[in-house]
């Protein structure tokens, strides 16, 4: 087991503690184990070492007390903030991107998946050559691949530069095949609904109870990375296609939502978005914003949403429906463990289908096949 210490400021943000908890867990799915926490209070990050000089020698006794392998930091750090903490604490330190990354590594199954791992990774890491390579560049011999005068940080961006290249075409193949699979949908008018939401809120236990899929699901962060899509047959509507996607979580690094963009995108795409939240968490207005603005970055914010409210076991709630001000259903209080409150959101999807389905059936003119103009008002 990987001995950590672990590391997170309060920058009067709020939360503080909703959020180391939600760090220990990821450090706990990373396959570490917290030997020691850092906290403290800042108005701001330090420049050179993100946490101040005397911070920095506080992990650094830390990290000899405890023979510590790793320093985690709850935060995003710069290159150089990175470069000159290790110097202090004699040991490696990763900052919260880099943790996500490796989770991501650990948990990628499909092909796809495994893709766009590696190409967040190595996107990450192209920041950062600088620091693994420092000790290399002067000039050396060309020989195979390295140019003549050429150094080896310079070979190694360049090869990197290549197969960052190589994945974004293999992901690109992948993306025209997902593309193709999603028309064949629509000429067949088939509602396509995406479970999305905070990770651990149950979203595929619900797409298993619903679907009947057997997806993985665990208690734990990010068991979900690639997507898995079913049909669900309701009688009143037929049949709808139901994908699960991978879950969000606060700060998600920017090199993780452009790798996964081709998977992003079928939720952008989708009719309708069943916004799957855990009702017990005490943090949960907090993931409700951050998957709102995961959903903004990826063109999804416009997509109409009814919020699933999970867990309702867990908080002794009755299951039932809320409506908005336009009598449409815009939250299911459910159990997707219990199954409690599943007829409803059933239910729920049905009305949305044939909603979904008279509004594109009143937009299409049936004589000429086109779509009408709005009326003027």
């Amino acid at each position: 087991m990987i001995k950590a210490v672990l590391v997170q400021l309060d920058f009067g943000a709020g939360s503080h503690d909703e959020q180391l908890a939600e760090f220990g867990l990821l450090v706990g799915s990373a396959g570490a184990q917290a030997r020691a926490v850092i906290c403290g209070k800042r108005q701001a990050p330090d420049a050179a070492t993100f946490v101040g000089k005397g911070k920095a020698e506080e992990i650094a006794s830390a990290v000899r007390l405890h023979e510590a392998d790793i320093v985690i930091f709850n935060h995003e750090l710069s290159a150089g903030q990175q470069r000159n903490l290790e110097k202090i604490v004699a040991c490696r330190v990763v900052d919260r991107n880099a943790l996500i990354l490796d989770i991501f590594a650990l948990r990628a199954k499909s092909h796809e998946g495994k893709l766009q791992v590696e190409l967040a990774q190595l996107q990450h890491l192209a920041t950062r050559l600088v620091r693994g390579w420092t000790h290399l560049e002067r000039q050396k011999g060309g020989i195979g691949l390295r140019g003549p005068g050429e150094t080896q940080l310079e070979t190694d961006r360049r090869l990197l530069g290549k197969r960052v290249a190589l994945l974004k075409d293999r992901l690109k193949l992948l993306e025209r095949q997902r593309a193709v699979r999603r028309r064949a949908r629509s000429r067949r008018d088939v509602l396509s609904v995406s479970l999305v939401g905070y990770t651990n809120a149950g979203k595929s236990t619900l797409f298993n109870t619903l679907t009947k899929a057997g997806a993985y699901a665990a208690d734990q962060l990010f068991a979900t990375l690639d997507t898995t899509t079913r049909r669900l047959f309701l009688p009143e509507v037929g049949q709808i296609v139901i994908s699960d996607t991978v879950g969000f979580i606060r700060d998600l690094p920017h090199a993780l939502v452009a790798a996964f963009h081709a998977t992003l995108e079928e939720t952008a795409n989708s009719d309708l978005l069943l916004h799957v939240v855990d009702s017990a968490s005490p943090d949960r207005d907090q993931q409700i914003a951050a998957v709102n603005q995961v959903l903004r970055e990826i063109g999804a914010a416009e997509v109409p949403q009814i919020v699933v409210w999970n867990k309702i076991d867990a908080t002794h709630a009755e299951a039932g429906v809320d409506r908005d001000e336009c009598a449409r259903i815009s939250r299911v209080r459910l159990s997707a463990r219990s199954g409690e409150g599943l007829d409803l959101l059933r239910a729920a999807l049905a009305e949305f289908a044939l909603e979904h389905r008279d509004q594109a059936m009143g937009q299409t003119d049936p004589e000429q096949g086109v779509i009408s103009p709005p009326a003027a008002s």
